[in-house]
């Protein structure tokens, strides 16, 4: 393990006012997913996904809700890159849809699935916008599924295969690419507690899918290289500060659990190029480790350009507890997580600002040098129009600059952060949650798909214009 050392301080840009001046070059974006908002479930030879099977199964989804519409961007993409245009967006991060590639997970491409993708950078770099991709956003070809999913040691290898297809086709126009996103829910929300699709309750299994995930990541990062040379690939891990509720061995043993599965699993492997003993200890005592196999830890610890930063809160944990129905914790079924009275989203999530600039300067003093963006960032409210159409957003506002601030404070302690993608650009399918909660800067009326920008983004829009936030 390397020594860890606090980052060295940097001096920013002095902002006109005494705002919040970002470093010259910061990138300002929006971030979306496939199954989200493309919608367009059956055109142009779009394969089933996991989340097609798992949306269309009664009692999975909220209110009985699927991504077959969705926010209809498949058909309104150049709408959509038009009004990003005209808020004053920098850069976009979307994920492309595996099962449009290869509508069964293994094969060809099928050409009409690339041009869709071809067609959306081109007009990002038209507008003077930024793309960066995302390989998997969760939407596992089902086909793929069926042979056994992300517990199947061959899902890796077909991941690595999509990514020089996709490379290929992609490589001159996109320079940010992403492997993964949030492998801890895709393993651990859909293969341990069931939530998510594939919808499967399998603690053990889940820790397989989990080593599957960065094996793909793996895999794929020298296959996007070899196909795209310029590009900087990364992957983008879900975190949350992890905090004791006290200083007992019980709640100190909860912390070190929820912290190990959330995440030192994903970055420690990734960064360092083995699991530490405490995550093998971990993994042996839940799963047993004879899916590790000789040298997928080399593979996994593929050299990485940036580290995909998503954040929505942090956690204080306590044991004690008793396990009660299937969870996304496998081996720490047993934590108590602790309601601290802070205010929460719509979505229930708790906000914690700092929180953000916490795990920011904890990743840069583990692993100096290690460039970040902030890949996703947003709170979920249940915004109306008032009678003149407009959505006045003020928590959300509030959230997102609070959140900002925090950011800038990291960067001035010495992290190393290239960019902001806020979550997210349209309200869309918020997977179990259906269409319920409202992450979007951009109203989406789903009956008639019309879009109205939030207050929200016309104030980040003015941020990213400026570089900076208000004084």
């Amino acid at each position: 393990m390397t020594a860890e050392h606090d980052p060295a301080p940097r001096t920013l840009p002095q902002a006109p006012g005494g705002g919040a001046e970002f470093p010259p070059g910061f990138l300002w974006g929006v971030a979306t997913s496939a199954y989200q908002i493309e919608g367009a479930a059956d055109r142009d030879g779009r394969g089933a996904s996991i989340w097609d099977t798992f949306a269309h199964t009664p009692g999975k989804v909220a209110h009985g809700h699927t991504g077959d519409t969705a926010a209809d961007h498949y058909n309104r993409s150049e709408q959509d890159v038009a009004l990003m245009s005209e808020l004053g967006i920098g850069a976009y991060r979307f994920s492309v849809a595996w099962p449009r590639i290869q509508p069964d997970g293994r094969g060809p491409a099928d050409p009409r699935g690339l041009d869709f993708y071809r067609r959306l950078v081109d007009s990002l770099h038209e507008h003077g916008i930024e793309p960066a991709l995302t390989l998997y956003h969760w939407d596992l070809p089902q086909a793929l599924e069926d042979a056994g999913g992300w517990r199947s040691r061959d899902t890796a290898y077909r991941f690595a295969e999509y990514a020089h297809l996709v490379s290929e086709a992609l490589g001159d126009r996109v320079r940010i690419w992403g492997t993964l996103n949030e492998p801890w829910c895709a393993a651990f929300l859909g293969y341990a507690s069931g939530i998510h699709a594939p919808g499967v309750t399998d603690p053990a299994g889940s820790l397989v899918a989990a080593h599957h995930l960065l094996l793909g990541h793996g895999l794929a990062v020298p296959a996007i290289r070899a196909a795209a040379p310029a590009a900087e690939v990364g992957i983008t891990l879900n975190f949350y500060p992890v905090q004791a509720d006290s200083e007992s061995a019980a709640d100190r043993d909860a912390a070190h659990r929820i912290d190990l599965l959330q995440n030192r699993l994903f970055l420690d492997p990734v960064v360092r190029g083995a699991y530490p003993d405490d995550i093998r200890e971990h993994l042996d005592r839940v799963s047993g480790t004879a899916y590790l196999r000789p040298g997928d830890e080399k593979v996994i610890g593929a050299p990485v350009d940036f580290l995909g930063v998503n954040y929505y809160s942090s956690y204080r944990v306590a044991g004690g507890g008793e396990p009660s129905g299937p969870s996304p914790w496998p081996g720490a079924e047993d934590v108590r997580f602790v309601d601290r009275g802070l205010p929460r989203t719509d979505i229930g999530w708790e906000i914690d600002a700092d929180g953000l600039r916490r795990q920011l300067l904890r990743i840069a003093r583990e692993h100096p040098g290690l460039t970040m963006y902030i890949t996703e960032n947003g709170a979920a409210f249940d915004d109306v129009p008032d009678a003149d159409g407009r959505v006045r957003d003020d928590a959300r506002t509030a959230y997102i600059e609070s959140h900002l601030r925090a950011v800038h404070e990291a960067v001035a302690a010495g992290a190393e952060v290239g960019g902001y993608f806020l979550w997210s650009l349209l309200d869309n399918f918020e997977w179990a949650e259906g269409y319920g909660m409202r992450f979007g800067i951009v109203r989406v009326d789903f009956d008639t798909q019309v879009r109205t920008p939030k207050q929200s983004a016309l104030w980040y829009g003015d941020v990213a214009l400026r570089n900076r936030l208000p004084g």
